[in-house]
């Protein structure tokens, strides 16, 4: 399988390399950054997390992908932001199967535009190159700033599909979805 590489004007998403994991978890592994996520991952679960992510990319060829700052000067060139991607949903009582986009930011890269950067990206890439009739988004509700990405980007909230899960802590998970001529309208 080749790399996946995938550029947008200011950020490239691509496949994990070594080098990666120990600087993604130094700057995605804080208090804010995992606020809604659980709590901060000690070294079983980031290893856990590294081979959920990497079984990802293996078993569906795509998975949440390293975003990077393009080196351009801007800010933050040249440095990994966090992840941004796709999977297919294995949450207990949640939407199995279906394809799921997510995305982790460090502290620094937030309010930039980073993340409807690479989430956009995402969701094209999801309906065009692996072909999703629909994608979801999952978060809790008390994490305003991802669900308000969820809504810029013209997903629609889906009280029919939340669920309870403890994945993200003791909140019940929140889902929002597209579908592929509801993305298409809205970037035509």
């Amino acid at each position: 399988m080749a790399d996946f590489i995938h550029e947008t004007e200011r950020l490239v998403l691509r496949d994990w390399h070594e080098e990666d994991w120990p600087v993604f978890w130094r700057h995605c592994n804080t208090p804010a950054v995992m606020q809604h996520l659980g709590g901060l991952a000690d070294q079983a679960e980031m290893d856990a997390a590294r081979e959920r992510l990497e079984g990802y990319r293996r078993d569906h060829g795509f998975t949440f992908w390293v975003v990077e700052r393009k080196p351009d000067g801007g800010h933050l060139s040249g440095e990994l932001l966090g992840f941004c991607g796709l999977k297919r949903c294995n949450e207990e009582n949640g939407p199995t199967g279906d394809v799921e986009a997510g995305w982790r930011l460090r502290e620094e890269a937030w309010g930039k535009g980073y993340a409807k950067e690479a989430a956009t990206a995402t969701l094209k890439l999801g309906f065009e190159q692996f072909g999703a009739p629909h994608i979801i988004a999952l978060t809790v509700q008390e994490n305003t700033p991802s669900w308000g990405l969820m809504k810029r980007l013209g997903m629609e909230r889906r009280e029919d599909l939340d669920f309870e899960s403890n994945t993200f802590g003791p909140e019940s998970v929140i889902v929002y979805s597209i579908t592929r001529d509801q993305w298409r309208q809205a970037n035509a």
